[in-house]
């Protein structure tokens, strides 16, 4: 069965002053993978997420999502469009409790007129009704009924990185970018999340794109993976391959074969 590309990066370049972030680089992402990227850190892994969203502008090349030329789109208009991201650092707002957290997701699909939105009649009371039932079946699948009204910044580590991943669902994108999603938690904690994310690649049927470095996670989730040192691509395949290739052995582990194939 042909595989239908959703996001496709051409030869991209980054810059900041005289430092190359990104080098020449190039891949495909097709719908409902689960595709990773990988490298040390410093690699660029986070430079091509901000080019993929909006937040940088490359240097040269093209970012085509959907068969459009997103690279020169604001951060708003591609998240319209259906690129949805998490970050490595958890970009929550703490003094606002989880549901409105996940409203916030919603954001962008709020279109009623500020009449109706502060009298809460009409349309502007059914679209309410409709964004909160979707939070709330997002609140259900993640588990966290039980912290729905409570301050995001009273949580625990890992619910708030499940907070954040429920705020990107709530966008509704077709694509999600996860930044070290499971960094920082424990071995319950990612195992939780782990699962989450799979249910959301086969039951949600998103396309996923991960940067994390347990490469335990990275080997058992994902379908493709990419590896990049200083800016560069070095290597592309499935995660079997990718963990045999003797650069990627080389440049991620300083030939520590062994610790990168779990042994």
């Amino acid at each position: 069965m042909d595989r239908k590309e959703i996001l496709k990066v051409e030869n991209v370049s980054l810059a900041f002053g005289g430092v190359m972030a990104l080098t020449d680089v190039s891949f495909e992402v097709y719908e409902r993978e689960i595709f990773s990227i990988i490298g040390p850190n410093g690699a660029g892994k986070s430079s091509m997420f901000n080019v993929i969203s909006g937040f940088y502008k490359p240097t040269k090349g093209r970012v085509i999502f959907k068969g459009v030329d997103i690279t020169k789109f604001p951060p708003h208009r591609i998240a319209k469009m259906g690129i949805a991201r998490t970050f490595q650092n958890i970009e929550l707002f703490k003094g606002m409790t989880v549901l409105e957290n996940l409203l916030l997701g919603r954001h962008i699909h709020i279109k009623n007129n500020l009449f109706s939105d502060i009298l809460w009649f009409g349309k502007g009371r059914k679209t309410e009704v409709e964004h909160r039932k979707i939070v709330e079946d997002i609140i259900d699948f993640l588990e966290i009924e039980q912290y729905r009204k409570k301050q995001v910044g009273m949580l625990p580590y890992g619910i708030q990185k499940r907070v954040e991943l429920g705020r990107a669902l709530a966008t509704e994108g077709d694509l999600i970018l996860l930044d070290e999603p499971m960094a920082g938690m424990n071995l319950e904690e990612t195992e939780d999340l782990a699962r989450f994310i799979i249910d959301i690649n086969h039951v949600w049927k998103k396309t996923i794109i991960l940067i994390e470095h347990d490469m335990g996670v990275v080997m058992d989730l994902s379908d493709r993976v990419i590896a990049l040192n200083f800016g560069e691509k070095i290597a592309e395949g499935k995660p079997e391959e990718v963990q045999r290739n003797p650069e990627v052995v080389n440049a991620y582990l300083g030939g520590e074969e062994g610790v990168f194939m779990g042994r």
